[in-house]
């Protein structure tokens, strides 16, 4: 499966990026240029045709999930002597209000959890996770197989769970 979205650059039209949520908007217009620069994560757009006008983006990084923050059922089955397991954060997922309602979430949701398998391959990640700004977001994440992280309003979904979409 090739990747439908590529690195965010400066060529990409991300002013014009509207999705609604002020906090996602002004992340992509003010600072997910910043963050990428300083390795802090890595953004990744996907446009519309040839033009650079943004349909949707997502943020990757790597985060740990806390032993005591799983699920009892998980968390009794790893090692006891970490205290943390690798993960990968999907810190933002957004679409452009010009492009609701045409599976574009979806899309851009396949794409980041494509990448985080493949990292998975060579770098020891457990889980993908996800902090939900609204109940919109955690019922679409819902929808995909993730899980509510015990009292953190986190989410999750394996790696062994996401393995099985691509392989």
């Amino acid at each position: 499966m090739n990747y439908l979205s590529e690195p965010l650059s400066s060529q990409n039209q991300k002013a014009l990026f509207n999705c609604g949520k002020p906090q996602l908007d002004e992340y992509l217009h003010l600072q997910a240029g910043q963050d990428m620069k300083k390795k802090l994560s890595a953004c990744f757009v996907l446009k519309d045709g040839e033009s650079q006008l943004i349909k949707g983006y997502f943020t990757l990084s790597n985060s740990a999930i806390s032993l005591d923050h799983l699920p009892a059922s998980l968390g009794k089955k790893l090692p006891q002597a970490y205290k943390s397991i690798p993960a990968v954060l999907l810190g933002r997922l957004a679409v452009d209000q010009s492009y609701r309602n045409q599976g574009i979430g979806k899309l851009l949701l396949v794409d980041a959890l494509k990448r985080c398998y493949d990292i998975s391959k060579t770098l020891g990640t457990y889980a993908v996770i996800v902090d939900p700004l609204d109940k919109e977001a955690e019922r679409f994440y819902s929808k995909y197989g993730f899980i509510l992280l015990p009292d953190s309003g986190k989410m999750f979904i394996a790696m062994k769970t996401i393995a099985r979409l691509f392989e």
